[in-house]
């Protein structure tokens, strides 16, 4: 059996942005994953929350200043993280490094605005179901937070001081897509955590 050349792909580019990156696509299927996870702890909140006679069990709800606070930084955080993501795209390696280290001390902001929330969700995790789906929300969506920040925090680095090529142009641009779906995912957690026990009677 001899062997036939069906096509010359030697000449096409080692990488590429979104749909024509594999790491794009292994991060969709990533945040896919994730994304029902998130779900299904929205389902478990709302049936405890449906099933107790009142929300929160035992204790007052979470203080808003915090968990507000942290909202108004996610959504804030939109602008630059689209910004750092448009400069990777047109392969800016200036505004690239610029608007990464803008996202890096963004996600030191949040993490530390984070380590308060902690502090003020008037619960703890072991007090009663409240306290656990409580606590169990803010902590998954705290550790794709810690995870994004860190990979911020490399490519930020990686930026100033390697030489950046289109692979490392696209994994920015991958990673401000990945924020955004962090920060959006706040939004509907925020709403649970913060608000559904001052509407639940």
């Amino acid at each position: 059996m001899t062997a036939r050349i069906v096509g010359d792909l030697s000449r096409l580019p080692s990488a590429g942005f979104r749909q024509h990156g594999l790491w794009f696509w292994a991060g969709a299927g990533f945040m896919l994953i994730e994304g029902v996870g998130f779900l299904l702890a929205f389902a478990a909140y709302l049936y405890l929350m449906n099933g107790a006679v009142q929300w929160p069990l035992t204790d007052r709800a979470p203080d808003l200043f915090w968990g507000s606070l942290g909202a108004a930084v996610f959504v804030g955080s939109l602008l630059p993280n689209a910004f750092a993501s448009k400069a990777a795209l047109r392969r800016d390696l200036a505004a690239t490094r610029r608007w990464t280290l803008v996202m890096a001390l963004l996600g030191i902001a949040i993490l530390v605005i984070r380590a308060f929330e902690f502090g003020h969700l008037n619960t703890r995790w072991d007090q009663d179901a409240y306290g656990s789906i409580v606590f169990a929300l803010v902590l998954i969506h705290t550790v794709h937070l810690i995870t994004d920040f860190l990979d911020t925090a490399f490519l930020t680095v990686f930026l100033f001081t390697h030489p950046v090529d289109t692979e490392r142009f696209s994994d920015v641009d991958d990673n401000a897509g990945y924020w955004a779906y962090i920060a959006l995912f706040w939004l509907p957690t925020y709403a649970l955590v913060y608000w559904a026990p001052r509407w639940a009677p």
